[in-house]
């Protein structure tokens, strides 16, 4: 083994370069400027000395310091200096050796360095073939495909056997970046150096050929532009040529998108938009997307009936007769509509109103809305917001999106093509909000008269005046209704049908409307009264018609089914009793109360979406320690009523003639029937009261007695909401007397009298008045005893006075 040579120390003159990285072996020309570097060139060139080259970190700075430059660099010869008019000097200086600085020495008028030549760590071998030949080989494939590259590099690299002369000529040629080029030179491992060489040029060969697919498509995209616009011509000549020169011009149907904004007389800021846009299309290819996008924009704004109105009917007599033609009752939203069409034929501008109709489901609140458009001579426009949550189906998309459209308000005055039209907004309280918005929330300004003149829509960017539509809202539930939504609607609630009601309904319109639907001809086949009452009263349990409805269409199947069977077969009346052949067993009890007063069981009056409902409350004892079990799927709020029930019948107690350790002996079973559905509500606590009380006496209750109020602790009866419905379902159920908190005797007045007919209704202001005249007590029998026990004195409760005696003043 041969020992290793000590390193080489050299003190020369050293000079940075900004830029460029000389490698050894390499041969090139520099334009030198800077003081200090002439003066190192000078006297290297003088002296016939090497110089040392180094590359700035920062070719930024002019004046570098000992720390601006690498500290390895490549010792050089200095060929040939030439000076330059300017004062630079030109120089050609070819690389010697690998070097590192390992100090400086003073000079103040150039750099001096001393430094420490660097060997190769050499490759034995056949590896330095290999990798010579791989180097070669990748070299020639990417100077192949670069053309920047002369091939004479390719030929020169082939006749050089030494691999660090061959690695280090090769690296000098590449088209890389100063930083990566300091890199391979400050490789000491030859076989790091080969390594690094390769990667950068199997990168660049896998660069170029991205670069390569990049500009195919492109010039395959502009030769595919220019075919197209070459062919647009030929074709324009060729049908000018044949005299159909103006069938698909693009300029044309610009010019024909002008000619439409004019004619159109849109008010000014549309007009002044939509001419923008058209100025923005006239610069645009006809082929491009955006040019469509804009195209489609233009087609909006001039396909929305800006000032296009129909001419509504004033005469409040036939409105009127159109309205009763169509429904049956329904007086406060009628009055309503011709007390604006009153209005209206005083003013010659008025605001269009904003009515909501709340009711349970098939009482006509929606086919009212068509029958009102028809009655005003307007145009129908119905849209479903059941399901609804995103609130671009309002407001509409912005234009930036891909697909955008306006939203459904602007979508359906395009189709009716005029500015006033009735507008119902069906199923209101069934939207719902998700992270695509709120859409109750975009209503505000729809549905308010102060702000829906400046409608915004999102796609359209222009304000709308939506002034002159009427609007309608339906809805079943008004609980779902945001309030800042209600707060800008005129509420009117529409009851349920009266059986009275349903038997007209159908004999003047759904028996017309079924037998025409089912083919038969008028007279053919009708119903009886009894007929249609029977359906009512067995077949169907709802506030308005539709089930009704439904039951008429079975029965007309059947009847043209039975003909096309027996063609001798005539049936000209549908009776009472036939019913049960076409319908088969009735599905409910007709008359709802009970059939004898029982003990324990009360019934009230419930309010549910669909309508009114009785509600039969159920009370058993059973020896226990004072459970109190509450059932039948009810809400909080009922069962708190309950607790509060069995509370004040305890501090009753005494004064009932009941024991005052009931509840420690006894448990309580309070249940709901129908316990699949659920229940909330106070208003059956009076209800709660009277079954608790009624089991505890042993005392029966009216059976066709019904009640309705919410109780306190101190037995006070609270008013309730719903009383419509409520007394109507009492009416449905043959019930006869029914109690009412005092506070709702204003309600009354609200109440049709067909309702009211055949009722005995008698107000309630406390349990007391509820309890005596709900319970059936024998003659001369007094259902409150008097009260020994000063801690359930009846007086302190009901007047709210305490009821412990208070203490008397003592002097301190």
């Amino acid at each position: 083994m041969t020992e290793k040579s000590p390193p080489i120390h050299k003190v020369c003159p050293m000079m940075p370069l900004r830029d460029i990285v000389i490698f050894p072996h390499m041969v090139a020309p520099l334009i030198v400027g800077r003081g200090k570097s002439i003066k190192a060139l000078e006297h290297a060139m003088a002296n016939r000395v090497e110089i040392f080259l180094s590359t700035q970190r920062d070719s930024a700075v002019d004046e570098p310091l000992a720390k601006d430059v690498n500290t390895i660099g490549t010792i050089a010869n200095v060929l040939q200096l030439l000076r330059l008019p300017d004062g630079t000097i030109k120089v050609l200086v070819e690389g010697k050796q690998r070097a590192k600085i390992i100090g400086f020495v003073r000079n103040p008028h150039f750099f001096t360095v001393q430094t420490e030549e660097m060997e190769d760590g050499g490759l034995c071998g056949y590896h330095s073939v290999a990798y010579r030949r791989e180097l070669l080989a990748i070299f020639k494939e990417y100077t192949a495909k670069n053309k920047k590259i002369p091939a004479e590099v390719v030929n020169s690299l082939e006749k050089i056997s030494d691999a660090t002369k061959f690695v280090d000529v090769l690296s000098s040629h590449l088209p890389i970046g100063t930083g990566e080029k300091q890199q391979i030179l400050a490789a000491v491992s030859l076989e790091e150096r080969f390594q690094m060489v390769l990667g950068i040029i199997q990168r660049e060969i896998e660069i170029d050929s991205l670069e390569g697919d990049i500009r195919s498509k492109v010039k395959k995209k502009m030769e595919k532009n220019q075919r197209d616009y070459y062919l647009t011509e030929q074709i324009k000549v060729i049908k000018k040529e044949i005299g159909d020169g103006q069938a698909d011009d693009p300029t044309d149907e610009i010019n024909a998108l002008e000619a439409a904004i004019k004619k159109k007389k849109l008010p000014a800021a549309a007009n002044d938009k939509a001419l923008q846009e058209l100025k923005k299309l006239k610069m645009m290819p006809p082929s491009s997307a955006e040019a469509t996008v804009v195209r489609n924009y233009v087609d909006c704004i001039l396909s929305l009936p800006w000032k296009v109105k129909s001419a509504s009917r004033l005469n409040i007599k036939k409105a009127e007769a159109i309205m009763e033609e169509d429904h049956f009752g329904l007086a406060k939203p009628k009055e309503r509509i011709l007390e604006y069409l009153a209005v209206q034929s005083q003013v010659k501008k008025v605001k269009g109103p904003i009515l909501c109709l709340v009711g349970p489901p098939g009482v006509g609140k929606t086919s009212l809305c068509k029958s009102v458009a028809r009655a005003m001579n307007r145009k129908f426009v119905r849209l479903s917001l059941g399901g609804v949550r995103d609130e671009a189906e309002i407001r509409g998309h912005r234009r930036t999106y891909i697909g955008a459209m306006p939203g459904k308000i602007i979508q359906s005055l395009q189709k009716v093509k005029v500015n006033n039209p009735l507008f119902c907004l069906d199923e209101v309280d069934k939207m719902s909000t998700d992270f695509r918005g709120d859409p109750s929330s975009a209503l505000l300004e729809v549905l308010d008269p102060e702000q829906n003149g400046t409608f915004n829509d999102h796609y359209l960017d222009l304000d709308y005046d939506l002034s002159d539509v009427f609007f309608i809202t339906t809805a079943n539930n008004l609980q779902s209704i945001p309030v800042p939504l209600q707060d800008r609607m005129e509420i009117i609630r529409l009851e349920g049908y009266t059986e009275e009601d349903k038997l007209m309904i159908g004999q003047d319109f759904l028996v017309r409307k079924q037998m025409e639907a089912n083919g038969f001809k008028e007279g053919e086949v009708n119903f009886s009264a009894e007929g249609i009452l029977e359906i009512v009263r067995h077949y169907t349990r709802e506030a308005g018609v539709r089930s009704l409805e439904r039951s008429i269409a079975s029965v007309y199947r059947k009847i043209a089914r039975e003909r096309l069977k027996n063609k001798k077969a005539k049936i000209g009346r549908v009776t009472g009793a036939a019913i049960q052949k076409y319908l088969g067993t009735p599905k409910y009890r007709f008359g709802l109360a009970e059939e004898k007063d029982a003990v324990g069981l009360a019934t009230g009056l419930a309010w549910t979406e669909v309508g009114g409902e009785l509600l039969q409350i159920e009370t058993v004892l059973m020896p226990g320690s004072g459970k109190l079990t509450i059932t039948g799927k009810l809400g909080d709020v009922m069962q708190e009523s309950a607790q509060a029930a069995l509370s004040y019948v305890r501090s009753r107690s005494a004064r009932l003639g009941i024991a005052t350790d009931f509840y420690q002996k006894l448990d309580i079973h309070v249940h709901v029937p129908e316990g699949a559905i659920p229940k909330d509500g106070p208003s059956a606590g009076i209800t709660m009261t009277t079954s608790i009380v009624s089991a505890l006496l042993k005392v029966p209750v009216k059976r066709d007695l019904a009640m309705t109020g919410e109780v306190t602790l101190r037995g006070r009866v609270l008013p309730i909401g719903g009383l419509n419905e409520k007394l109507l379902a009492a009416k449905r159920g043959n019930i006869t007397h029914v109690l009412i908190p005092k506070d709702n005797e204003r309600n009354l007045r609200d109440v049709p009298a067909k309702i009211l007919r055949g009722l005995t209704i008698e107000l309630v202001d406390h349990v007391d008045d509820v309890l005596t005249k709900a319970l059936i007590l024998a003659e001369g029998v007094s259902l409150f005893k008097e009260c020994t026990d000063p801690f359930f004195c009846p007086d302190s409760i009901l007047h709210g006075a305490p009821v412990v005696p208070p203490v008397a003043n003592s002097a301190h």
